[in-house]
């Protein structure tokens, strides 16, 4: 929401601004610059970017334009999936997290917190990681090792598609003075024109600059930048996770790994000591924990 909201506002302030100068907007409306930048700014991107990059960067523009930003409500139910899971394995060991880190989609842990169902990566972490815990007998140095290198993976793979996002950003443009001086090449061959109509195509060449400008600095820049946000986040999730679960492996009660936990969670979106102890024994009146 907040993206289209501030793209609203680029265009408005942009065009706003040309308006009360006494600008045409027909002279800006240049469909054919449009074509040649827009069109070889995403030509270039394919070129440059393999198939999976490609389709992660329309995904996450989806997300960006209809999905709903983390929240504190999000990482609190991170939180309260890790908390029963050890509870679990501190009660009956941890053979007994097999029937859940094994098929999630049936296990009342997690479908009790959808939300953490339906984050693929923070999920596949969790699972993989006790499927690891489990299957090896590993020392608390070795399990972090471990986390560790599957953090890293997602984060290297996450960030391909914001970087090349922003690479497209970087060449607009350039883009922009190529549709430009395409523009000059076809205003010398109207010299003997009248100056209105020389003016005119020389002002329709100089709409390629400024569309190249904009577009790279004003939407597909911003966007790159919120994409590598959403890339953030979703690792400091997973540190979360890895927090606790580490804990954990050094023999921490299932309290003090959360706390642990809590501790890995952004200032802006950590619940409080205090929060959270109300909100665990909320969960086990519930019967959610």
């Amino acid at each position: 929401m907040f993206a289209i909201i501030g793209l609203v506002i680029v265009m408005g302030a942009v065009i706003g601004g040309y308006l009360l100068e006494g600008g045409n907007l027909h002279v800006l409306w240049q469909p054919v610059e449009l074509l040649i930048i827009l069109g070889s700014g995403v030509g270039s991107l394919l070129v440059g970017s393999p198939m999976k990059v490609n389709v992660a960067i329309g995904k996450n523009l989806m997300i960006i334009f209809t999905g709903k930003p983390k929240t504190k409500g999000d990482y609190v139910d991170i939180l309260l999936v890790i908390f029963d899971l050890l509870s679990l394995a501190r009660r009956e060991g941890v053979i007994a997290l097999e029937a859940h880190v094994n098929k999630p989609e049936t296990s009342t842990i997690f479908t009790n917190r959808p939300s953490v169902l339906k984050n693929h990566h923070v999920l596949d972490f969790i699972c993989d990681n006790f499927k690891a815990y489990t299957a090896a007998s590993m020392e608390p140095h070795e399990f972090e090792a471990l986390m560790d290198t599957d953090i890293d993976s997602h984060h290297e793979d996450a960030h391909q598609a914001p970087t090349n996002l922003n690479r497209m950003a970087d060449a607009f443009p350039a883009l922009g003075i190529v549709a430009a001086v395409m523009g000059v090449v076809l205003t010398m061959g109207k010299l003997s024109e009248p100056p209105e109509v020389l003016g005119h195509s020389i002002g329709a060449a100089l709409v390629g600059t400024f569309l190249g400008v904009l577009l790279s600095y004003g939407i597909a820049g911003p966007l790159a930048a919120i994409m590598d946000t959403m890339v953030k986040e979703t690792s400091i999730q997973l540190q979360v996770v890895k927090a606790a679960m580490n804990a954990f492996a050094m023999g921490w009660p299932p309290a003090m790994s959360l706390e642990s936990a809590r501790r890995a969670i952004p200032a802006h979106d950590r619940p409080g000591f205090d929060e959270l102890e109300q909100l665990l024994r909320e969960s086990k009146k519930s019967g959610k924990a």
